[in-house]
Formats: structure tokens, sequence, C-alpha cells
């Protein structure tokens, strides 16, 4: 039975999901210490290129060899500029299960971004890989992540209560940890029927993301 993902690309209309490259550490940096990204994920803050660069060189490429997922980088297809992330990861191969989270750069939100490359890596997902489930978990207070997974086709199923510790400003501009409920939502083979192809809506952000 296969237990790694290939090493692959995916493009659409406007974007190409790939591995990340040396070239992309300035942009992840950037986009690692974006004010949303440090609440609802649980990235190092400060966000330092070290973090970086051991992410692009160690950590993602040892989610596909390792078997527990594949992280792409999102670019803009015409502009080749880092637009975000999609990451498979807590994959189960014998059942043919995954979770997908998602991080956008504060400057291409708004674009429909999250939803266009979680969806071509769903439907990869189910038709090439031959899985039978896809699940996200996002903060209660995160509605723009929400957002993104029901355009995407997913149901919710229901609340693991006080399951996620995110992150909220204090009052001296730190930063401390809250705990929230987490929503879960699944995507199956069946629910991308009928899933227009583009968004043009809100992007967000999953919470139940291990960026450390």
């Amino acid at each position: 039975m296969t237990t790694t993902f290939p090493d692959i690309s995916i493009s659409t209309e406007r974007l190409v999901l790939r591995p990340f490259e040396e070239a992309d550490v300035p942009a992840l940096t950037e986009m690692m210490n974006d004010e949303l990204v440090t609440m609802w994920t649980s990235v190092p803050q400060p966000y330092a290129e070290a973090d970086a660069r051991a992410w692009v060189d160690e950590l993602a490429p040892a989610e596909r060899t390792g078997g527990h997922g594949i992280v792409f980088a999102v670019s803009e297809f015409l502009t080749q500029r880092l637009v975000g992330i999609v990451h498979l990861r807590n994959t189960d191969w014998q059942i043919r299960a995954t979770e997908l989270s998602y991080v956008v750069a504060p400057w291409a939100r708004g674009e429909g971004y999250a939803s266009e490359g979680s969806l071509a890596v769903a439907h990869w997902l189910f038709h090439d890989q031959k899985f039978e489930r896809l699940e996200l978990r996002t903060a209660a207070a995160n509605t723009a992540s929400q957002q993104v997974a029901q355009r995407i086709g997913c149901i919710s199923e229901g609340v693991l209560r006080n399951a996620w510790i995110a992150r909220a400003r204090t009052d001296d501009g730190g930063w401390a940890p809250t705990r929230t409920d987490l929503i879960v939502w699944s995507l199956l083979p069946e629910d991308l029927d009928g899933v227009p192809d583009h968004f043009a809506d809100a992007d967000g952000f999953t919470a139940y993301a291990d960026w450390n």
C-alpha cells in the first residue's frame, strides 16, 4: 500500500501549487508574521527567517517523505508571487483520510485563493489519490475560514469543545494564549458535485495547523 504522496505540482487557472523553494523564504517569513496568521495558527512568534528556512528545507519536505501528508506552496500563475500554503496532514493511509489547513498572505486575501487552492487539492486527492475523506478544523470565531469550508462543499459535523489554543492581543501589544472550540468539517468525494471551480470571496485560516 502506498504511504507517501507523490512529489508533484497542481495548477489552476490562477494558481500553481508546488513544493517550497529557497526563493520563498523571504515571502514566507513576512506572511507568517502577519497578525491574523499569529492569531489562528501555532507558528512561532516572532517568525524568523531561520524558521522559514527550516520549514522550506526540512519540515515541509519531511511531511511528504515521512508519509504524514504534503505541503504545497501556493503562488500566482502570472506573477509567481507566494500567496499562501495548503497543507495536508495527519494522513491515515488505511482509511484514506487526511486533514486540510491553509494560510493566505495578507495582500492576497479577498481573491478566493484559499478556496481555489483547497478545491484543487481536494479534486486531486479524491480523483488521483483515491482518498475518501478530507477533514478541516476551524476555530469557532474564525468566520473567514468557515466560509472557505462552506464554499468548497464541506459539511459541518460538530464542535470539539475547548480543543484549541489560539492567541489574542494583550493590552501591552503582546500575545496571550486563549482557548477556543473547534468546528469539525468534512468533505467527501460526492460533496464536490456541483461545487463551482472558482471563488471570489473571503479567504481564511484553518486553526488546527501545527506550523512549528
